[in-house]
């Protein structure tokens, strides 16, 4: 008789039985915004269990999102976590409007960049980071194409995605990543983040020249 064999499921898509054996939390998540990283990311959480509610402008488009739509003060004053997913340009306006943001987690999934994948803002999270300086701002899901979001779970020739994250308190943040059948990769500090808006546009700049940017990174020797 062969050793027993154990089946991995990813957080987040494990059976319902099993749910209370781990003790998974349920988190209070507000999203700000409502293009495809807020349906994609904000819908796969609130499939996990999560409770979500949504600030944005159209708050039509919102309530496909959750059927708890609020002001950006409303959805601040609710949530522990908030994943900031609206256009780089409307960041500022947005987290003012979003009042008292004290000891928040902040999730920056954003991207400034201009035409060929250029990037318009150096250091956005930093940018960030100084407009919310009493949340804790952290870099992640800003290096895949929205699609990607949207599988469930994202696995790429049988490894699940890894998914960096730069920021002073990643706990919930990897917890989150796991509940998308993903894999944390905690990269350091926001000091970090720079790093990872580069290495977006610079990857982004090379598909979009054709080029197989994951070719670029082998796998690490056995």
């Amino acid at each position: 008789m062969g050793p027993p064999v154990t089946t991995w499921y990813p957080r987040g898509f494990l059976p319902s039985c099993c749910n209370s054996i781990l003790g998974s939390s349920t988190m209070r998540i507000g999203i700000f915004g409502a293009g495809g990283m807020a349906e994609a990311l904000g819908g796969q959480w609130a499939k996990a269990g999560h409770e979500v509610m949504v600030a944005a402008r159209d708050r039509t488009k919102a309530a496909k999102i959750s059927p708890r739509v609020g002001t950006w003060e409303e959805t601040a004053r609710a949530s522990e976590v908030i994943l900031l997913a609206v256009p780089a340009p409307s960041v500022t306006e947005v987290l003012a409007a979003a009042g008292n943001l004290t000891g928040k987690v902040l999730i920056d999934c954003t991207n400034a960049v201009g035409p060929g994948a250029v990037l318009t803002v150096p250091d956005q999270a930093a940018r960030i980071a100084a407009a919310a300086p009493d949340a804790h701002v952290v870099k992640a899901f800003n290096l895949c194409h929205v699609d990607v979001w949207r599988m469930t779970p994202p696995v790429f020739g049988g490894r699940p995605l890894a998914v960096p994250i730069c920021g002073d308190k990643v706990g919930e943040v990897s917890e989150l990543v796991r509940d998308l059948g993903c894999v944390p990769l905690v990269a350091g500090g926001l000091d970090r983040a720079a790093l990872m808006e580069a290495t977006m546009a610079f990857t982004v700049g090379l598909w979009f020249d054709g080029h197989d940017a994951q070719a670029c990174f082998p796998p690490l020797p056995a």
